[in-house]
């Protein structure tokens, strides 16, 4: 299909200008082969009313084509063979501005047909839709009508649905493709939304280029009796030309007319109307290049999202167009293509069947309809490695750093960027080896598990080894993990060997052949159950594990045998020794003191009792002395 490039590049530039753009995919009986055709809006017509191209009631495409071309048709028997005449009517409105902005203009008439292509739905008689009890139903059928504009005749009929299908539904061969939505069928383009703007600034425009040219060429009045040799002539720059005059002032005699120069209030309105054009059609700016590197991620992706709303729009409603175009083209092929169809690429012959586009294929772009740009997509690439550099322990380095690549349309990323080593399965001496450089050991199920344990477990004692705790870690959780899949492989043996002597005891007759097919059947689903399963391989991980943990446990060295440690626990002895001697010594201070309180206490007792007692002995004599006092008042 070399054409379709071509037409594709037209497409994308007459749509934002019109709105609305068409594709036809059909089947070329002259070319043998399938065609994507690009059609402007002006050559198709549909019912404004109409919703789409599926809904339609009618859609007439206006065909040029030439003579030899209509003959090819007739010949291949697409046409009728009759006589036709051109068109002698004039361009549409649309096809005139075209070539006025293209600078072309029609100089003779070639002989080009104006060929009406419609798609519509008819009731021909003697070919009625019919219900099941043989009657017309009055339902019409979709049908292709090809009609000559010039002489009226009808070229051809054609059916436009499958036969054999139950439902007469119409084979689309149009896509729409469109800019934006209008209020009708067609879209709306840049001419329809800021075309007002652009005639205001062409009008604007043309003001301030004739203001300045009369301000430059200026014309006026002079007096009769003025008389200026050569006056046909204009003059030069830097001439001086004689003037015959009566007598008087010469600035009396000549009045210039009042033109001013070009107003500065219609070129700022010029350049508000530029602006306003500008806003809506560009892009806002993201500017994502002058933020800063370590800027917060929502605010890059708040940028981003700023300046995608419109585009991600447009190029969403294109890539729904061209997934119906495919759809198109899947069809054709499907409907029209040989069983097997060769062609040549590099590196051999291959082959294309038919049934490659049966209905169990959808042929659909791959793009992405929320990306329109290489900037967008290498900007949310960086920001997806910036998240995975800042948090390395949860992200995949690797994948992140191979997008940023895919996203700036490197070749050959593999050169660059190998991808990282898969585990394979060692030896265990190598293992240790590895084991000693801090690296972490990975188990595989085929291993031989008894012997990868029973060499760990000798190494595991070696002075080098049993004397570095992160080693030492390193071996006991590789342990584990063969200890793990080795109990994996036990249950699965003992499952395996559960079958095949419920199949044997079967086999011979000891057992009868349902109870056993019912014993497998349990097993096998015990085995699809990841519970059951799992409480299995626990129960032999923990018979394992109780095998092996006293092996695991360094012999020869034990750790009181090493001289740090027995001067470590001396001194702590003696730290022990000490503070006993201080808890006995403060114990015994307690006691001291305690006995000092005591007596403290008693002493103090005794003079509380000595000074209550000399107390009241006082208030007895002050009591005796008042009573003599007071009978000697008496007797006086």
């Amino acid at each position: 299909m070399e054409e379709f490039d071509p037409d594709m590049d037209q497409l994308l530039f007459y749509l934002p200008l019109s709105g609305s753009c068409f594709k036809k995919v059909y089947y070329d009986e002259a070319k043998q082969r399938a065609v994507s055709q690009f059609i402007p809006a002006q050559d198709l017509v549909v019912p404004y009313a109409a919703s789409d191209l599926a809904t339609a009631s009618r859609v007439t495409h206006v065909l040029k084509m030439d003579a030899n071309a209509i003959r090819k048709m007739q010949i291949a028997g697409m046409y009728r063979d009759v006589e036709l005449s051109t068109f002698e009517g004039d361009d549409d409105e649309v096809r005139q501005k075209v070539d006025e902005i293209q600078g072309t203009s029609k100089t003779y008439m070639d002989d080009v047909y104006t060929i009406l292509e419609m798609h519509v739905d008819l009731d021909i008689e003697g070919f009625e839709d019919m219900a099941p009890d043989g009657e017309p139903t009055g339902i019409a059928l979709p049908y292709i009508v090809s009609v000559d504009e010039g002489s009226g005749h009808i070229l051809s009929i054609r059916r436009n649905f499958q036969e054999d299908t139950p439902l007469a539904k119409k084979q689309q061969y149009f896509v729409h493709y469109k800019f934006m939505p209008g209020l009708g069928f067609y879209g709306f383009g840049l001419i329809h939304m800021i075309g007002g703007l652009g005639r205001a600034a062409t009008s604007i425009l043309r003001q301030l280029i004739d203001a300045g040219t009369l301000a430059n060429l200026p014309a006026g009045f002079k007096a009769r009796g003025v008389r200026v040799r050569n006056d046909d002539e204009p003059l030069q720059p830097g001439e001086w030309r004689d003037i015959d005059a009566p007598g008087g002032n010469i600035r009396d005699a000549i009045i210039p007319l009042p033109y001013k120069e070009p107003s500065g209030t219609l070129q700022n309105l010029l350049g508000m109307l530029i602006e306003g054009g500008r806003r809506f059609v560009q892009l806002a700016d993201q500017q994502t290049g002058d933020t800063n590197a370590n800027a917060p991620v929502g605010t890059t992706v708040a940028l981003l999202e700023r300046g995608m709303k419109v585009m991600s729009a447009i190029h969403k409603r294109l890539h729904y167009a061209q997934k119906q175009e495919f759809r198109v083209l899947a069809r054709i092929f499907r409907d029209n293509l040989p069983q097997e169809y060769p062609y040549d690429v590099q590196g051999g012959d291959r082959m294309i069947m038919a049934a490659d586009f049966d209905n169990r294929i959808d042929v659909v772009p791959v793009s992405d309809p929320n990306i329109f740009s290489m900037a967008q997509r290498v900007t949310l690439a960086q920001t997806q490695l910036q998240l995975a550099q800042s948090n390395p322990e949860m992200h995949n380095l690797n994948a992140a750093y191979k997008r940023m690549y895919q996203a700036l349309e490197v070749q050959n990323i593999d050169e660059i960027l190998p991808p990282p080593p898969q585990p394979e399965p060692l030896d265990p001496a190598i293992e240790n080896a590895r084991a000693l450089m801090g690296e972490i050991l990975t188990t595989f199920p085929d291993q031989d598990h008894d012997a990868h344990i029973r060499i760990h477990l000798m190494f595991m004692q070696t002075p080098l080894v049993s004397t570095s705790p992160q080693v030492m870690g390193t071996f006991y959780a590789h342990l584990m993990e063969h200890i793990s899949q080795k109990a994996r492989q036990m249950v699965q043996f003992e499952i395996a060997g559960i079958i095949q002597q419920a199949q044997a005891s079967a086999n011979t007759g000891k057992i009868d052949p349902q109870a056993a097919q019912a014993q497998i059947a349990k097993v096998q689903q015990d085995m699809q159950n990841p519970a059951e399963m799992e409480k299995l391989i626990s129960m032999q991980t923990e018979q394992l594990i109780t095998e092996v943990m006293p092996q695991m446990m360094p012999q020869g060295n034990s750790p009181m045998d090493d001289p740090l440690v027995q001067i470590r626990m001396q001194e702590l002895d003696l730290k022990q020794k000490d503070l006993q001697r201080k808890t006995e010594e403060d114990q015994g201070q307690m006691l001291v003191e305690l006995q000092k309180m005591e007596q403290r206490a008693t002493t103090d007792s005794a003079r509380i009792e000595s000074q209550e007692e000399i107390a009241d002995k006082r208030n007895e004599v002050n009591r005796e002395r008042i009573d003599v006092q007071r009978d000697k008042m008496n007797r006086g």
